[in-house]
């Protein structure tokens, strides 16, 4: 159906959860009042009770019309976050025009009870648009963690986004839902890989979805306002750890956070040189060659796809010379 754009992936950055209820995200938004905001999720979901759904259905109306004023270069890619696919074809009637303005949906707890019902939707509402409305889905179940049936489990759910696979636009997961179902919880001085249970669990997920999507890294519930302080140093901590073992961006429960995460996402000056090299390759035969500093081996059969990643990053977030915080 759509032939996804390969940099929009890596245009999320920090993806900054909201609640629907929030009135002030607009003006917010309006003022540029955080310019590392690149985008944002209205979120339906976890963080609005029951009782004050319809409220917040109402707000999010609202919030997507007073932004729709807005030339698109100006506004961050929105995103809605919604609990079912039953509230997703509500939502969908519900916003009617001021839809047009989405990137996309973000269907949480996506697995096999609800992931075809979720594609038939997402591919009903996309026919005859002239842009893609995008989907997100969110691999956070009990479903998925199960230890028996992981991996099959996962394979099953890919085979069924694989069949709109130019309309995902990323596959994000839940680290706080799977550490709620062991009762779990990191601290400010530890990151998500600590705990054991759930660090095979972001394995697993990696290694079915990371080849074919772009995933992204788990919430870090830690924020203030001291740039330098414990909240900051394990949000960068993380942040190394995700992008070692192959997250791109990351879900941002607080504004505060996103500086910290754009800043990470940029590449050092020795990737990109080592992958402009790859990518660019011209040894007459070889298919070796010391890196750009000379510290390394860069392989190109090995290594062209490591290097497709570190440009797209590099073109969107920058580069980071040496010595460079």
């Amino acid at each position: 159906m759509w032939k996804l754009d390969e940099l929009l992936p890596y245009r999320l950055g920090g993806l900054l959860y909201t609640p629907a209820l929030n009135t002030g995200i607009v003006k917010k938004i309006r003022d540029r009042a955080y310019p590392a905001l690149t985008a944002l999720a209205f979120c339906l979901e976890d963080s609005i009770q029951d009782a004050a759904l319809p409220q917040a259905e109402q707000t999010l109306a609202e919030s997507l019309a007073a932004l729709s004023g807005m030339p698109s270069s100006d506004r961050p890619l929105l995103f809605v976050r919604v609990r079912t696919p039953r509230h997703l074809e509500r939502v969908h009637r519900l916003l009617g025009d001021r839809e047009d303005i989405l990137t996309g949906y973000i269907l949480p707890k996506f697995d096999l009870s609800n992931g075809e019902e979720y594609v038939r939707l997402v591919k009903a509402f996309n026919e005859g648009r002239s842009t893609p409305l995008y989907m997100m889905p969110t691999l956070e179940s009990g479903m998925i963690a199960e230890p028996g049936s992981r991996t099959s489990m996962l394979l099953r759910v890919k085979r069924i986004l694989d069949s709109l696979r130019g309309c995902v636009l990323n596959v994000r997961v839940g680290g706080n839902d799977f550490c709620n179902l062991y009762g779990l919880r990191r601290s400010v001085h530890q990151s998500i890989y600590d705990i054991g249970v759930i660090r095979d669990i972001l394995m697993d997920i990696l290694q079915v979805f990371s080849a074919d999507y772009v995933v992204s890294g788990p919430v870090w519930e830690y924020f203030g306002t001291d740039p330098r302080g414990p909240w900051a140093e394990g949000l960068r901590a993380e942040l190394a750890l995700d992008r070692l073992n192959g997250f791109v961006g990351k879900t941002a429960v607080h504004p505060v956070q996103l500086p910290v995460i754009c800043q990470e996402l940029r590449v050092s000056r020795e990737d990109y040189e080592d992958a402009r090299q790859i990518l660019g390759w011209s040894g007459e035969g070889l298919g070796v060659a010391r890196s750009a500093k000379g510290s390394r081996m860069n392989e190109v059969k090995c290594h062209t796809k490591w290097a497709e990643r570190i440009s797209k990053l590099a073109e969107v977030y920058g580069v980071r010379e040496e010595g460079e915080a």
